[in-house]
């Protein structure tokens, strides 16, 4: 009996060269890396001793000299011989880099590498003459508010060279099959991290036009000063909208604004996975939340069942105005995209109307509606004590400024799930068994902690319990997308409808599913704005922030609608709104906009693939590449995957675009089932 043929390709396997030395692709790549970054150390800022609040710095330049902007610049600087002597050696590492990627050497990584070792030591070496010198001025009595070293640290100069590093190690490594196969799995992060570095690019240029460069009025900006200082503000922005992630409390900030985005990006995500456009994340939240308030200040239930009636409720509010869209187009076909914008502007009528007015004429007679509370402002009733969601801060401790202890709970657990899903790698069940061997963990390990010095900004912090149920939402996103048969049928609509139908897949029932579930994700979002305070109260207001609704879209396409892309490109994206608020207060030419003007970029080069070749974001198997180099026609045959192998492949037309249907899969005659789609 004649193998039923299917087109799944064969896995790609290393080329024959990778055992010889690096391929041509990655030595370019090395190349240019290490010449930017050769160029940068001498035309760069080297390192920064101090930053006013105006952003204007004093700047180290390599190998010797320092620019003031200040105006008045510390009488003193801090001895950083040993960060020079390291960036010297960084240099010469660079330079073989370039020697080696032209020339296509096998010691390409051990450059890199020692490039990237470099690097590190002068960032090290740095860091610790600031922090020297500051150890030196309180010592001599002086506050740490008034030391000026405290705002110092590395510059542009460095960071080219740690990527030059990075960049030439793994080059290098790409030559061994093991270090490829590892490399080539990472290939799907290709066109989310392009896209992020263009969008940097282009904002970069954006701060170049229009910010002047920070410095007092008594300096006189030469040539080489003012490409130097120029060369600092865009390192200042960029660093600042990373900085949060440099602080406890700063990290707690991005998260706060990270949460509602885990919400709405997996909402569109899911959608994106069953193959719908779900725009109606910001409606779907609203009637969340308005179910969710219904229930927190109106139901009569005990502090824990009340609770998870609100979470409930919220999912089920933006569900059923998810499946709203969902059922219009599997009966008329109708657009969700359309449908979803169209039920935003009724699902904030509706909000307008709550919290509008108490009373209404309808025909004449007047109507109460006890949901908005009294006064003139436009916000709901407070919900009830059992209803409010704890803060982060308060459930790891801290709860009053001054001396405390951090709980070292969920690091514990974190390590013991990740030690379960590692070590029981062959076990259907390890998540859940990792979900529970963490939980246990963390709660008997909860009174382990390391002392800390708590803020007032930390314990009044509005991170709530909410990010837990956002983290929860991701994990059941990932099992019930790619461990059951549910998730299975929604990913055969998504890809290929007219064939899920062929196999005995609702297309209809799948797709009203999917737009209930995306929308019950949104809905969950309003857990963090009602449920955890986040508007400073545990009530629904009118400043109800919607838009992260549409912010979730450009989450969902950076995080390529994976669980785990979502969540981190939610808090990439909540790291960048918190530190554009630094950004904002200390320059004149740049705002908070920038962000905004990222997250469209980053948008834009998604859709646009990054600009890269799908040879390189999505290769054919070299077996076949191979072939057609060798002039072999390839239209029709099919070629065994193995020796001795009962399956075979239909070799896809590499010439062409279209396939015919005599190169399409042949069904068996078993009839349909899970392997045909």
């Amino acid at each position: 009996m004649t193998a039923p043929l299917t087109s799944r390709a064969a896995p790609e396997a290393a080329p024959p060269t990778l055992a010889v030395r690096p391929s041509q692709t990655a030595a370019r790549l090395s190349l240019a890396f290490a010449a930017v970054a050769v160029l940068g150390l001498f035309l760069l800022p080297f390192g920064t001793f101090t930053r006013n609040f105006n952003a204007a710095a004093t700047i180290q330049r390599f190998p010797a000299g320092v620019f003031d902007y200040t105006g008045f610049p510390p009488t003193s600087l801090p001895a950083v011989t040993a960060a020079l002597t390291a960036g010297w050696v960084a240099l010469f590492a660079l330079l073989l880099v370039v020697f080696a990627s032209v020339r296509r050497q096998g010691w390409l990584w051990v450059a890199g590498l020692v490039a990237l070792i470099a690097g590190v030591l002068a960032v090290v070496f740095w860091g610790s003459a600031l922090q020297g010198a500051t150890n030196e001025l309180l010592a001599k009595g002086v506050r740490a508010r008034r030391i000026p070293f405290t705002s110092g640290g590395v510059n542009l100069g460095l960071v080219f060279v740690l990527l030059a590093g990075v960049v030439g190690t793994f080059a290098g490594l790409s030559q061994f099959r093991t270090w490829w196969d590892r490399l080539n799995r990472l290939r799907g992060l290709l066109v989310p991290l392009v896209a992020i570095a263009l969008a940097i690019v282009v904002g970069a240029v954006v701060v170049l036009v229009v910010q002047r460069v920070p410095s007092d009025p008594s300096v006189k900006l030469g040539l080489l000063s003012t490409f130097m200082g120029k060369a600092d503000v865009v390192w200042f922005v960029f660093s600042s909208l990373f900085a949060p992630l440099t602080s406890l409390s700063g990290t707690v900030d991005a998260l706060k604004l990270s949460t509602p985005l885990i919400f709405t990006g997996l909402s569109v995500a899911f959608a994106f996975r069953a193959g719908l456009f779900n725009i109606g994340a910001s409606g779907q939240l609203t009637m969340g939340a308005i179910l969710a308030t219904l229930v927190g200040v109106y139901v009569p239930l005990p502090p824990p069942v009340l609770i998870v009636a609100c979470v409930l409720a919220a999912a089920l509010g933006g569900a059923l105005w998810g499946a709203v869209p969902g059922l219009l187009k599997a009966r008329f076909g109708s657009s969700e995209v359309i449908n979803t914008i169209m039920l935003n502007y009724i699902a904030s009528g509706i909000f307008v109307f709550l919290v509008g007015s108490n009373t209404y004429t309808f025909f004449g007679r007047t109507v109460t509606i006890p949901f908005k509370a009294p006064g003139s402002n436009p916000s709901s009733q407070l919900l009830q004590p059992g209803a409010q969601l704890s803060s982060i801060p308060a459930l790891l401790g801290l709860h009053q400024a001054g001396p405390g202890q951090l709980t070292l709970g969920p690091v514990f657990a974190l390590l013991g799930f990740l030690a379960c899903y590692y070590f029981l790698s062959r076990n259907r069940w390890r998540v859940p068994i990792g979900l529970g061997a963490g939980l246990l963990l963390g709660l008997v390990t909860w009174r382990i902690g390391v002392p800390l010095n708590v803020g007032f900004d930390l314990v009044n912090n509005r991170l709530n319990a909410a990010l837990l149920i956002a983290l929860l939402a991701a994990v059941g996103f990932s099992v019930l997308m790619w461990r059951t048969a549910t998730g299975y049928a929604l990913r055969a609509v998504g890809l290929a409808p007219k064939a899920a139908e062929y196999g005995g897949i609702s297309v209809a029932r799948n797709t009203i599913l999917a737009m209930a579930i995306a929308g019950g994700f949104a809905g969950l979002a309003a857990t963090h704005y009602v449920m955890g305070g986040a508007l400073d109260e545990y009530r629904l207001k009118q400043n109800l922030p919607v838009n992260v609704g549409f912010d979730g879209i450009t989450v969902a396409l950076v995080g390529q609608s994976t669980p785990v892309g979502v969540v981190l490109a939610s808090v990439l994206f909540g790291t960048f709104d918190t530190g554009s608020v630094v950004v904002d207060q200390k320059l004149d030419g740049v705002n908070k906009d920038l962000v905004t003007v990222l997250k469209a970029l980053i948008v834009l080069f998604i859709a646009a693939g990054g600009f890269l070749s799908r040879r390189v974001t999505d290769p054919p198997p070299p077996s076949l590449v191979r072939a057609v180099d060798a002039g072999v026609n390839v239209d029709k045959q099919v070629v065994k995957v193995e020796a001795g192998a009962s399956a075979a492949v239909l070799l896809p037309d590499v010439g062409e675009r279209s396939v015919s249907t005599e190169q399409q899969a042949v069904r068996p005659s078993g009839g349909p089932g899970r392997g045909d789609l």
